[in-house]
């Protein structure tokens, strides 16, 4: 019967070689040949050429795949990437349980699974496109709240501009009394207890803001907050406030009424 592999102990080194190459390509690149091994040189050769040629297309095709795939749904990649750095971090630190679980479902809550850079996106957009967008993401804040559902449009805007999303968990102490204030809080969603002097609670929820006193008296916190839900807030520096209260002086005496009704009722307790 005929051999598969043609005997090659008398042959020249050149052709030992080139099948000595090709088997290895052979099994290297776990690629068929046929039912039949080629015998002469320009098969050997044809076959490995066509062997490189059909690996490369199969890693091109596995490579396009791969990225497909990733792109699907990048921003949940980044998410999962930027929390196995912070799983790192922890465990370098060797961070109790309890504070590894509170972190855990801080990043939970916060990101919910997707991570944007959110500033570098909405800094490529035109002004126009850039309110538009926040302005729709707030819009529940913007409609829940008296404030601003009854204040001059431009208004509004120019503070959902300047504010800042965040998140505390329950338990979190949101402001401390005594302590230096530089933002004002909106909640978006959540309840906050205002904690007095006089330990009597006074709860706030979805629509109500807090903070306020501080940044138009320029002195201490009256009493502390604390977060008893999950809360989803949007923070305004001091500097941003002054900044839009500086163009708009009748809301600024909006936010004295009821700073100065809060403050009556804290030297009552």
């Amino acid at each position: 019967p005929r051999a598969t592999v043609p005997h090659l102990q008398n042959d020249s080194w050149g052709k030992q070689y080139s099948h000595a190459l090709f088997k290895a390509m052979s099994h290297m690149l776990c690629i068929g040949y046929g039912q039949q091994a080629p015998e002469g040189m320009t098969d050997v050769w044809l076959t490995m050429l066509s062997m490189i040629v059909g690996a490369t297309c199969y890693a091109m095709f596995i490579g396009h795949a791969t990225a497909l795939i990733q792109s699907l749904d990048s921003s949940r990649r980044q998410y999962q990437e930027k929390y196995k750095q912070v799983e790192q971090y922890m465990s370098f630190h060797k961070l109790p349980g309890d504070t590894r679980q509170r972190i855990h479902e801080y990043y939970e809550h916060r990101y919910q699974g997707k991570m944007f850079d959110e500033e570098n996106i909405l800094g490529e957009l035109s002004e126009p496109l850039k309110e538009e967008i926040i302005n729709f993401n707030c819009r529940n804040l913007v409609a829940n709240m008296p404030l601003f559902a009854n204040a001059d449009p431009n208004f509004v805007t120019a503070m959902l501009t300047k504010l800042r999303f965040e998140v505390f968990q329950p338990g979190d102490f949101i402001i401390r009394e005594g302590t230096v204030g530089k933002k004002m809080y909106f909640i978006q969603h959540g309840v906050v207890s205002i904690l007095t002097k006089g330990n009597k609670e006074t709860k706030l929820s979805d629509g109500s803001y807090f903070g306020e006193i501080c940044l138009l008296t320029r002195g201490r916190r009256t009493a502390s907050v604390r977060a008893d839900t999950y809360c989803r807030l949007y923070s305004l520096s001091v500097d941003n406030f002054n900044e839009v209260l500086e163009e708009y002086p009748m809301m600024r005496r909006a936010f004295e009424t009821v700073a100065m009704d809060r403050l009556d009722r804290i030297g009552e307790e």
